[in-house]
């Protein structure tokens, strides 16, 4: 049995935080405004595979009330989705993310925004895939005013032991 899933994320520039996108840092004048980190592309990744696995939403899990939270490295609560997912009795085939950003380059940054990933899903970097494009211009995120990305998750039913 194949099920997908799909997330998106989107949050502001800000002052003062260094900009986390796909487990990395990324170099750049501003971060994202969030709760945690605000890594859009992890955020992202979390309600794809919550959403193929049917186990609810990343705000769900994690809501932003909740302080423990607060900054926190979101390659964290990716890990803790990874194992839910295993726990329910889902092994990851792949995940997809595309980053909508103006600025900054993000090319550079892709064979490790892919390893990072891999390494907290324990997956091969060959089975995550990690894109950018702009918004050429158009609205908020083409004001560079902040980042969205979308992500998609295959999950298959994990064999029993």
């Amino acid at each position: 049995m194949l099920r997908i899933g799909i997330g998106y994320d989107v949050h502001k520039f800000t002052e003062g935080r260094p900009l986390r996108l796909g487990g990395i840092t990324v170099p750049c004048d501003r971060g994202l405004a969030g709760h945690s980190d605000a890594d859009v592309v992890l955020h992202a990744l979390c309600d794809a595979l919550l959403g193929a696995a049917g186990l609810g939403d990343i705000g769900q899990l994690f809501p932003p009330s909740d302080p423990t939270y607060k900054d926190m490295d979101s390659r964290l609560l990716l890990k803790a989705v990874g194992d839910r997912i295993a726990e329910a009795g889902w092994r990851i085939v792949n995940v997809d993310t595309v980053i909508i950003a103006e600025r900054p380059r993000l090319s550079p940054h892709y064979t490790a925004m892919r390893e990072a990933i891999a390494a907290v899903l324990e997956l091969s970097p060959s089975q995550v895939s990690v894109k950018a494009t702009t918004p050429e211009g158009l609205g908020a995120l083409g004001r560079a005013e902040g980042i969205a990305a979308y992500a998609v998750a295959l999950l298959e039913r994990a064999e029993r032991q």
